[in-house]
Protein backbone atom coordinates (compact mmCIF):
# COMPACT_ATOMS: atom_id res chain seq x y z
CA UNK A 1 0.00 0.00 0.00
CA UNK A 2 0.83 3.80 -0.65
CA UNK A 3 1.73 5.70 2.10
CA UNK A 4 0.06 8.72 0.57
CA UNK A 5 -3.01 9.99 2.59
CA UNK A 6 -5.71 12.08 1.73
CA UNK A 7 -7.98 14.29 3.90
CA UNK A 8 -11.78 14.49 3.23
CA UNK A 9 -13.76 17.16 4.73
CA UNK A 10 -17.30 17.06 4.43
CA UNK A 11 -20.22 16.90 6.60
CA UNK A 12 -22.57 14.35 4.93
CA UNK A 13 -21.33 11.05 5.68
CA UNK A 14 -22.82 9.73 2.61
CA UNK A 15 -20.46 11.96 0.73
CA UNK A 16 -17.13 11.11 2.84
CA UNK A 17 -18.24 7.25 2.41
CA UNK A 18 -18.37 7.44 -1.08
CA UNK A 19 -14.89 9.38 -1.61
CA UNK A 20 -13.43 7.48 0.95
CA UNK A 21 -13.85 3.93 -0.92
CA UNK A 22 -12.85 5.90 -4.41
CA UNK A 23 -9.81 6.63 -2.42
CA UNK A 24 -9.35 3.33 -1.48
CA UNK A 25 -9.50 1.37 -4.65
CA UNK A 26 -6.69 4.05 -5.67
CA UNK A 27 -4.63 2.61 -3.12
CA UNK A 28 -4.81 5.86 -0.92
CA UNK A 29 -4.81 6.21 2.91
CA UNK A 30 -7.72 8.33 4.21
CA UNK A 31 -8.73 10.73 7.02
CA UNK A 32 -11.91 12.32 7.26
CA UNK A 33 -13.43 15.21 9.39
CA UNK A 34 -16.78 16.57 9.28
CA UNK A 35 -15.99 20.34 10.76
CA UNK A 36 -13.18 22.81 9.93
CA UNK A 37 -11.60 22.37 13.65
CA UNK A 38 -11.48 18.57 12.93
CA UNK A 39 -9.78 19.16 9.88
CA UNK A 40 -7.21 21.57 11.65
CA UNK A 41 -6.50 18.93 14.14
CA UNK A 42 -5.53 16.54 11.50
CA UNK A 43 -3.30 18.66 9.77
CA UNK A 44 -1.75 19.21 12.69
CA UNK A 45 -1.29 15.74 14.05
CA UNK A 46 -0.50 13.65 10.98
CA UNK A 47 0.99 13.17 7.65
CA UNK A 48 -1.51 14.05 4.91
CA UNK A 49 -0.42 14.87 0.80
CA UNK A 50 -3.70 15.92 -0.32
CA UNK A 51 -6.81 17.80 1.12
CA UNK A 52 -10.29 17.72 -0.18
CA UNK A 53 -12.53 20.04 1.49
CA UNK A 54 -16.39 20.44 0.76
CA UNK A 55 -17.37 24.38 0.83
CA UNK A 56 -20.10 24.71 3.17
CA UNK A 57 -19.07 23.26 7.04
CA UNK A 58 -20.77 23.61 10.50
CA UNK A 59 -18.12 25.71 11.89
CA UNK A 60 -16.90 27.33 8.74
CA UNK A 61 -15.94 27.04 4.96
CA UNK A 62 -13.67 25.22 2.66
CA UNK A 63 -12.11 28.62 1.67
CA UNK A 64 -10.75 28.75 5.92
CA UNK A 65 -9.15 25.16 5.03
CA UNK A 66 -7.35 26.63 1.57
CA UNK A 67 -6.53 29.60 3.37
CA UNK A 68 -4.62 27.68 6.44
CA UNK A 69 -3.00 24.96 3.90
CA UNK A 70 -1.94 27.66 1.76
CA UNK A 71 0.35 29.87 4.47
CA UNK A 72 1.17 26.94 7.39
CA UNK A 73 1.22 23.74 5.05
CA UNK A 74 1.91 25.32 1.11
CA UNK A 75 3.30 21.94 -0.22
CA UNK A 76 -0.45 19.89 0.06
CA UNK A 77 -2.60 19.98 -2.68
CA UNK A 78 -6.31 21.14 -1.56
CA UNK A 79 -9.16 20.86 -3.91
CA UNK A 80 -12.44 22.34 -3.22
CA UNK A 81 -15.83 20.37 -3.44
CA UNK A 82 -18.39 22.91 -4.72
CA UNK A 83 -22.47 23.19 -5.60
CA UNK A 84 -23.28 22.21 -8.91
CA UNK A 85 -23.34 25.91 -11.12
CA UNK A 86 -21.22 27.66 -8.33
CA UNK A 87 -18.45 29.17 -10.21
CA UNK A 88 -17.75 32.22 -8.39
CA UNK A 89 -16.98 29.87 -5.61
CA UNK A 90 -14.74 27.98 -7.51
CA UNK A 91 -12.74 30.54 -8.32
CA UNK A 92 -12.59 32.05 -4.99
CA UNK A 93 -11.01 29.36 -3.99
CA UNK A 94 -8.47 28.79 -6.59
CA UNK A 95 -7.59 32.71 -5.83
CA UNK A 96 -7.00 31.27 -2.06
CA UNK A 97 -4.46 29.33 -3.18
CA UNK A 98 -6.61 26.23 -3.83
CA UNK A 99 -5.00 23.30 -6.56
CA UNK A 100 -8.44 22.66 -8.73
CA UNK A 101 -12.42 22.25 -7.55
CA UNK A 102 -14.47 19.41 -8.07
CA UNK A 103 -18.44 20.33 -8.28
CA UNK A 104 -21.12 18.25 -7.18
CA UNK A 105 -22.39 15.66 -8.28
CA UNK A 106 -18.64 14.66 -8.26
CA UNK A 107 -17.62 12.93 -11.25
CA UNK A 108 -15.36 9.82 -10.26
CA UNK A 109 -13.54 9.59 -13.09
CA UNK A 110 -12.68 13.24 -12.85
CA UNK A 111 -11.83 13.50 -8.97
CA UNK A 112 -9.86 10.51 -9.92
CA UNK A 113 -7.70 12.05 -12.48
CA UNK A 114 -7.34 15.40 -10.52
CA UNK A 115 -6.29 13.31 -7.03
CA UNK A 116 -3.37 11.45 -9.49
CA UNK A 117 -2.34 15.18 -10.82
CA UNK A 118 -2.43 16.67 -7.20
CA UNK A 119 -0.46 14.05 -5.26
CA UNK A 120 2.06 13.97 -8.08
CA UNK A 121 2.15 18.12 -7.08
CA UNK A 122 2.67 17.18 -3.18
CA UNK A 123 5.40 14.91 -4.12
CA UNK A 124 7.40 18.05 -6.07
CA UNK A 125 6.97 19.75 -3.51
CA UNK A 126 7.78 18.05 -0.51
CA UNK A 127 11.39 16.79 -2.67
CA UNK A 128 10.01 13.74 -0.35
CA UNK A 129 9.02 10.98 -2.77
CA UNK A 130 10.34 10.58 -6.54
CA UNK A 131 8.51 11.52 -9.59
CA UNK A 132 5.90 8.74 -10.27
CA UNK A 133 4.04 8.73 -14.10
CA UNK A 134 0.31 7.99 -13.17
CA UNK A 135 -0.80 11.60 -13.93
CA UNK A 136 -3.78 10.16 -16.07
CA UNK A 137 -3.19 6.68 -15.70
CA UNK A 138 -4.15 4.35 -13.17
CA UNK A 139 -2.29 3.72 -10.12
CA UNK A 140 1.16 2.58 -10.66
CA UNK A 141 1.13 -1.09 -11.32
CA UNK A 142 3.60 -1.25 -13.84
CA UNK A 143 6.74 -1.23 -12.14
CA UNK A 144 7.87 1.05 -15.31
CA UNK A 145 7.80 -2.16 -17.88
CA UNK A 146 5.36 -2.23 -20.86
CA UNK A 147 4.12 -5.74 -20.71
CA UNK A 148 2.93 -7.83 -23.57
CA UNK A 149 4.28 -10.28 -25.93
CA UNK A 150 1.83 -9.20 -28.95
CA UNK A 151 3.10 -8.10 -32.44
CA UNK A 152 1.52 -4.38 -31.84
CA UNK A 153 3.57 -4.03 -28.22
CA UNK A 154 6.72 -5.67 -29.52
CA UNK A 155 6.47 -3.07 -32.62
CA UNK A 156 6.21 -0.09 -30.21
CA UNK A 157 9.24 -1.51 -27.77
CA UNK A 158 11.61 -1.22 -31.09
CA UNK A 159 10.19 1.71 -32.16
CA UNK A 160 10.98 3.23 -28.29
CA UNK A 161 14.55 2.18 -28.34
CA UNK A 162 15.26 4.14 -31.47
CA UNK A 163 13.51 7.02 -30.18
CA UNK A 164 15.34 6.77 -27.47
CA UNK A 165 18.51 7.22 -28.73
CA UNK A 166 17.38 11.03 -29.99
CA UNK A 167 16.01 14.51 -28.53
CA UNK A 168 13.53 15.05 -31.00
CA UNK A 169 9.96 16.26 -29.75
CA UNK A 170 7.83 12.90 -30.41
CA UNK A 171 3.81 13.42 -30.55
CA UNK A 172 2.19 10.44 -29.05
CA UNK A 173 -1.37 9.49 -30.14
CA UNK A 174 -3.53 6.70 -28.79
CA UNK A 175 -6.98 6.19 -26.86
CA UNK A 176 -7.74 7.37 -23.47
CA UNK A 177 -6.43 4.68 -21.18
CA UNK A 178 -3.89 2.92 -23.28
CA UNK A 179 -0.97 4.03 -22.00
CA UNK A 180 0.49 6.84 -23.18
CA UNK A 181 2.25 8.46 -20.26
CA UNK A 182 3.94 4.88 -19.43
CA UNK A 183 5.70 5.03 -23.18
CA UNK A 184 6.74 8.43 -22.70
CA UNK A 185 8.50 7.31 -19.12
CA UNK A 186 9.90 4.47 -21.51
CA UNK A 187 11.51 6.63 -24.00
CA UNK A 188 12.93 9.31 -21.10
CA UNK A 189 14.27 5.87 -19.01
CA UNK A 190 15.95 4.49 -22.34
CA UNK A 191 17.69 7.47 -23.36
CA UNK A 192 20.74 9.14 -22.17
CA UNK A 193 18.89 11.59 -19.65
CA UNK A 194 17.82 8.71 -17.60
CA UNK A 195 19.13 9.97 -14.79
CA UNK A 196 17.48 13.41 -15.20
CA UNK A 197 13.55 14.19 -14.17
CA UNK A 198 10.66 12.78 -16.43
CA UNK A 199 7.89 15.30 -15.67
CA UNK A 200 4.64 14.91 -16.51
CA UNK A 201 1.82 17.41 -16.54
CA UNK A 202 -1.86 16.78 -17.66
CA UNK A 203 -2.79 19.65 -19.69
CA UNK A 204 -6.35 19.24 -19.43
CA UNK A 205 -5.70 19.27 -15.48
CA UNK A 206 -4.38 22.75 -14.68
CA UNK A 207 -7.11 25.50 -14.18
CA UNK A 208 -6.90 27.87 -17.19
CA UNK A 209 -5.85 30.91 -14.90
CA UNK A 210 -3.15 28.94 -13.79
CA UNK A 211 -1.52 27.33 -16.77
CA UNK A 212 1.26 29.73 -17.43
CA UNK A 213 2.20 29.96 -13.92
CA UNK A 214 2.31 25.85 -13.96
CA UNK A 215 4.61 25.72 -16.60
CA UNK A 216 7.11 28.61 -16.27
CA UNK A 217 6.39 29.70 -12.57
CA UNK A 218 5.91 32.88 -11.15
CA UNK A 219 7.77 35.55 -9.18
CA UNK A 220 6.85 36.56 -5.21
CA UNK A 221 4.12 38.83 -5.15
CA UNK A 222 3.10 38.77 -9.27
CA UNK A 223 -0.54 38.41 -8.59
CA UNK A 224 -2.56 37.53 -5.69
CA UNK A 225 -1.67 34.56 -3.50
CA UNK A 226 1.89 34.42 -5.03
CA UNK A 227 3.56 34.49 -1.73
CA UNK A 228 6.81 33.41 -2.70
CA UNK A 229 8.75 32.35 -5.80
CA UNK A 230 8.11 29.37 -7.72
CA UNK A 231 9.72 26.78 -10.07
CA UNK A 232 7.45 25.74 -13.35
CA UNK A 233 7.32 22.42 -14.63
CA UNK A 234 9.88 23.14 -17.19
CA UNK A 235 12.85 24.22 -15.04
CA UNK A 236 11.37 21.42 -12.90
CA UNK A 237 12.03 18.99 -16.19
CA UNK A 238 15.34 21.22 -17.19
CA UNK A 239 18.03 18.40 -17.88
CA UNK A 240 15.29 16.03 -18.48
CA UNK A 241 11.87 15.39 -20.13
CA UNK A 242 8.68 17.02 -20.02
CA UNK A 243 5.54 14.85 -21.02
CA UNK A 244 2.88 17.55 -22.04
CA UNK A 245 -0.16 14.61 -21.60
CA UNK A 246 -3.53 16.11 -23.48
CA UNK A 247 -2.03 18.48 -25.02
CA UNK A 248 -4.91 19.58 -27.19
CA UNK A 249 -6.70 21.01 -24.12
CA UNK A 250 -4.48 23.78 -23.76
CA UNK A 251 -5.96 27.41 -24.16
CA UNK A 252 -4.57 29.16 -27.12
CA UNK A 253 -3.19 31.29 -25.90
CA UNK A 254 -1.00 29.18 -23.61
CA UNK A 255 -0.44 27.21 -27.08
CA UNK A 256 1.77 30.52 -28.48
CA UNK A 257 3.42 31.25 -24.83
CA UNK A 258 4.77 27.21 -25.10
CA UNK A 259 5.67 27.56 -28.50
CA UNK A 260 8.37 30.26 -27.60
CA UNK A 261 9.70 28.13 -24.70
CA UNK A 262 10.17 25.19 -26.98
CA UNK A 263 11.85 27.39 -30.10
CA UNK A 264 13.78 29.96 -27.73
CA UNK A 265 14.75 27.18 -25.35
CA UNK A 266 14.07 29.44 -22.31
CA UNK A 267 11.63 30.62 -20.18
CA UNK A 268 10.10 33.72 -18.51
CA UNK A 269 8.35 33.55 -14.98
CA UNK A 270 5.07 35.22 -14.60
CA UNK A 271 6.30 38.82 -13.36
CA UNK A 272 9.85 38.06 -14.05
CA UNK A 273 11.69 40.34 -16.54
CA UNK A 274 14.89 37.82 -17.56
CA UNK A 275 14.61 35.20 -19.34
CA UNK A 276 15.88 31.85 -17.66
CA UNK A 277 17.65 29.07 -19.83
CA UNK A 278 16.08 25.22 -20.40
CA UNK A 279 17.28 21.88 -21.13
CA UNK A 280 13.89 19.88 -21.95
CA UNK A 281 12.89 17.34 -24.61
CA UNK A 282 9.14 17.40 -25.30
CA UNK A 283 7.60 14.39 -25.40
CA UNK A 284 3.49 15.19 -25.77
CA UNK A 285 -0.07 12.90 -26.32
CA UNK A 286 -3.62 13.23 -26.43
CA UNK A 287 -6.26 10.75 -27.68
CA UNK A 288 -7.60 13.60 -29.85
CA UNK A 289 -6.61 13.49 -33.61
CA UNK A 290 -4.32 16.93 -32.93
CA UNK A 291 -4.44 16.97 -37.11
CA UNK A 292 -8.19 17.57 -36.54
CA UNK A 293 -7.62 19.98 -33.71
CA UNK A 294 -5.75 22.36 -35.88
CA UNK A 295 -8.10 22.02 -38.47
CA UNK A 296 -10.78 23.01 -36.40
CA UNK A 297 -8.49 26.08 -35.31
CA UNK A 298 -8.86 24.55 -31.80
CA UNK A 299 -4.76 24.12 -32.15
CA UNK A 300 -1.89 25.90 -33.79
CA UNK A 301 -0.50 24.48 -36.80
CA UNK A 302 2.59 25.89 -36.07
CA UNK A 303 3.01 24.33 -32.54
CA UNK A 304 1.63 20.96 -33.92
CA UNK A 305 4.27 20.79 -36.36
CA UNK A 306 7.03 21.49 -33.60
CA UNK A 307 5.71 18.93 -31.58
CA UNK A 308 5.00 16.19 -33.95
CA UNK A 309 8.09 15.85 -35.59
CA UNK A 310 7.77 12.03 -34.65
CA UNK A 311 4.75 10.59 -34.16
CA UNK A 312 4.60 7.52 -32.32
CA UNK A 313 0.89 5.48 -32.35
CA UNK A 314 -0.42 3.09 -29.24
CA UNK A 315 -2.23 0.00 -29.66
CA UNK A 316 -5.56 0.18 -28.02
CA UNK A 317 -5.86 -3.00 -25.49
CA UNK A 318 -8.37 -4.79 -27.72
CA UNK A 319 -5.91 -5.12 -30.57
CA UNK A 320 -3.18 -6.60 -28.24
CA UNK A 321 -4.72 -10.24 -28.13
CA UNK A 322 -3.64 -12.37 -25.14
CA UNK A 323 -1.86 -9.65 -23.96
CA UNK A 324 -5.05 -8.85 -22.31
CA UNK A 325 -4.45 -11.69 -19.79
CA UNK A 326 -0.84 -11.35 -19.58
CA UNK A 327 -1.49 -8.07 -17.87
CA UNK A 328 -4.51 -9.20 -15.96
CA UNK A 329 -2.24 -11.41 -14.11
CA UNK A 330 -0.08 -8.99 -13.12
CA UNK A 331 -2.24 -6.43 -12.47
CA UNK A 332 -4.66 -9.07 -10.07
CA UNK A 333 -0.58 -9.67 -8.42
CA UNK A 334 -0.22 -6.18 -7.98
CA UNK A 335 -3.59 -5.03 -6.82
CA UNK A 336 -3.68 -8.37 -4.15
CA UNK A 337 -0.33 -7.07 -2.44
CA UNK A 338 -1.01 -3.70 -2.16
CA UNK A 339 -4.28 -3.93 -0.76
CA UNK A 340 -2.90 -6.94 1.63
CA UNK A 341 -5.36 -9.25 -0.20
CA UNK A 342 -4.92 -13.41 -0.61
CA UNK A 343 -4.30 -13.88 -4.18
CA UNK A 344 -7.05 -14.44 -6.67
CA UNK A 345 -7.13 -15.78 -10.42
CA UNK A 346 -9.74 -15.67 -13.16
CA UNK A 347 -12.01 -18.76 -14.30
CA UNK A 348 -11.74 -20.02 -17.45
CA UNK A 349 -14.88 -18.22 -18.96
CA UNK A 350 -13.68 -14.77 -16.92
CA UNK A 351 -10.62 -15.23 -18.69
CA UNK A 352 -12.90 -15.29 -22.33
CA UNK A 353 -14.71 -12.75 -21.30
CA UNK A 354 -12.18 -10.66 -21.40
CA UNK A 355 -10.70 -11.66 -24.41
CA UNK A 356 -13.98 -10.69 -25.95
CA UNK A 357 -14.48 -7.68 -24.43
CA UNK A 358 -13.75 -4.92 -26.57
CA UNK A 359 -12.07 -2.22 -23.75
CA UNK A 360 -13.53 0.90 -24.62
CA UNK A 361 -11.28 2.57 -21.75
CA UNK A 362 -8.14 0.41 -22.64
CA UNK A 363 -5.70 -0.17 -19.83
CA UNK A 364 -6.97 1.90 -17.57
CA UNK A 365 -10.12 0.17 -17.63
CA UNK A 366 -9.01 -3.10 -17.20
CA UNK A 367 -7.35 -2.02 -14.06
CA UNK A 368 -10.85 -0.95 -12.86
CA UNK A 369 -12.41 -3.87 -13.56
CA UNK A 370 -9.97 -6.05 -11.48
CA UNK A 371 -10.13 -3.82 -8.74
CA UNK A 372 -13.96 -4.08 -8.62
CA UNK A 373 -13.38 -7.56 -9.49
CA UNK A 374 -11.10 -7.97 -6.20
CA UNK A 375 -13.63 -5.66 -4.13
CA UNK A 376 -16.20 -8.00 -4.88
CA UNK A 377 -14.88 -10.92 -5.21
CA UNK A 378 -14.94 -13.63 -1.60
CA UNK A 379 -13.24 -17.15 -3.01
CA UNK A 380 -10.45 -16.42 -4.34
CA UNK A 381 -11.43 -17.08 -8.06
CA UNK A 382 -12.85 -14.11 -9.97
CA UNK A 383 -15.75 -15.40 -12.10
CA UNK A 384 -17.83 -13.25 -15.01
CA UNK A 385 -20.07 -11.89 -12.72
CA UNK A 386 -17.47 -10.72 -10.59
CA UNK A 387 -16.32 -8.77 -13.87
CA UNK A 388 -19.48 -6.98 -14.45
CA UNK A 389 -18.56 -6.04 -17.85
CA UNK A 390 -20.92 -4.10 -19.89
CA UNK A 391 -23.03 -6.32 -21.95
CA UNK A 392 -22.84 -3.75 -25.09
CA UNK A 393 -19.51 -4.58 -25.43
CA UNK A 394 -19.63 -8.19 -25.12
CA UNK A 395 -19.81 -10.84 -27.87
CA UNK A 396 -22.28 -13.02 -28.72
CA UNK A 397 -19.87 -16.78 -28.28
CA UNK A 398 -19.17 -14.80 -24.36
CA UNK A 399 -22.56 -14.80 -23.71
CA UNK A 400 -23.88 -18.36 -25.40
CA UNK A 401 -20.27 -19.59 -23.03
CA UNK A 402 -21.96 -17.84 -19.62
CA UNK A 403 -25.04 -19.77 -20.98
CA UNK A 404 -23.31 -23.06 -20.92
CA UNK A 405 -22.17 -22.96 -17.17
CA UNK A 406 -22.33 -26.54 -15.48
CA UNK A 407 -24.96 -27.39 -13.71
CA UNK A 408 -22.71 -26.50 -10.56
CA UNK A 409 -22.49 -23.13 -11.08
CA UNK A 410 -26.02 -23.25 -9.17
CA UNK A 411 -25.28 -25.53 -6.19
CA UNK A 412 -27.23 -25.07 -3.68
CA UNK A 413 -24.00 -23.61 -1.88
CA UNK A 414 -23.91 -20.53 -3.32
CA UNK A 415 -25.03 -18.02 -2.06
CA UNK A 416 -28.71 -16.48 -3.29
CA UNK A 417 -27.52 -13.47 -5.52
CA UNK A 418 -24.98 -15.81 -7.34
CA UNK A 419 -28.14 -18.68 -8.26
CA UNK A 420 -29.51 -18.84 -11.81
CA UNK A 421 -27.51 -16.00 -13.45
CA UNK A 422 -30.03 -13.53 -11.72
CA UNK A 423 -30.34 -10.36 -13.87
CA UNK A 424 -29.59 -6.53 -12.10
CA UNK A 425 -33.35 -6.32 -11.87
CA UNK A 426 -34.13 -9.23 -9.80
CA UNK A 427 -30.63 -8.59 -7.84
CA UNK A 428 -31.72 -5.29 -6.82
CA UNK A 429 -35.33 -6.60 -6.22
CA UNK A 430 -34.08 -9.03 -4.00
CA UNK A 431 -31.28 -6.72 -2.25
CA UNK A 432 -34.42 -4.07 -1.27
CA UNK A 433 -36.61 -6.74 -0.27
CA UNK A 434 -34.15 -8.36 2.45
CA UNK A 435 -32.84 -4.56 3.44
CA UNK A 436 -36.16 -3.97 4.50
CA UNK A 437 -36.92 -7.40 6.10
CA UNK A 438 -34.42 -6.26 8.83
CA UNK A 439 -35.04 -2.59 8.69
CA UNK A 440 -31.84 -1.74 6.39
CA UNK A 441 -30.00 -3.44 8.48
CA UNK A 442 -26.75 -4.06 6.64
CA UNK A 443 -25.17 -6.50 8.54
CA UNK A 444 -27.97 -8.88 8.99
CA UNK A 445 -29.17 -8.49 5.08
CA UNK A 446 -25.83 -9.04 3.73
CA UNK A 447 -25.23 -12.43 6.09
CA UNK A 448 -29.01 -13.65 4.66
CA UNK A 449 -27.79 -12.78 0.87
CA UNK A 450 -24.58 -14.62 1.42
CA UNK A 451 -22.40 -11.45 0.93
CA UNK A 452 -19.48 -9.89 2.81
CA UNK A 453 -20.66 -6.13 4.07
CA UNK A 454 -18.26 -5.02 1.31
CA UNK A 455 -20.23 -6.39 -1.33
CA UNK A 456 -23.44 -5.36 -0.64
CA UNK A 457 -22.48 -1.84 -0.23
CA UNK A 458 -21.30 -1.92 -3.64
CA UNK A 459 -24.20 -3.18 -4.75
CA UNK A 460 -26.57 -0.71 -2.52
CA UNK A 461 -24.64 2.20 -4.78
CA UNK A 462 -24.77 0.23 -8.03
CA UNK A 463 -28.29 0.30 -7.68
CA UNK A 464 -29.01 3.25 -6.04
CA UNK A 465 -30.55 2.21 -2.56
CA UNK A 466 -28.96 5.14 -0.40
CA UNK A 467 -30.89 5.74 2.75
CA UNK A 468 -33.95 3.31 1.02
CA UNK A 469 -34.15 5.73 -1.92
CA UNK A 470 -34.09 3.50 -4.92
CA UNK A 471 -33.64 4.45 -8.81
CA UNK A 472 -35.18 2.29 -11.77
CA UNK A 473 -32.75 -0.45 -12.82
Amino acid sequence: MTNQSVLIIDDEPDIRELLEITLLRMGLQTVSAATVQEALNCLQQQKIDLCLTDMKLPDGTGIDIVNYIHHKLPHIPVAVITAFGSMETAVEALKSGAYDFVSKPVDLNKLRDLIETALKLSEKKSHTVKQTHASSEPPDFSDNLILGESAPIQSLLKTIQKLAKSQAPVYINGESGSGKELVAKSIHQSGPHRDKPFVPVNCGAIPKDLVESEFFGHIKGSFTGALEDKKGLFQEADGGTLFLDEVADLPLEMQVKLLRAIQEKAIKPVGGTQEIPVDVRILSATHKKLEHEVAAKNFRADLYYRLNVIKLEVPALRERGNDILLLAQHFLQQITSNWGLDPVSLTPEAEQALLDYSFPGNVRELVNILERACTLNDGGMITIDDLQLPELHLTFETHAASAKQPEKSTANNLPIWEKDSISDRDEKRMIETTLEKYRWNRTRAADELGMTLRQLRYRIKKYGLENGQTTPA
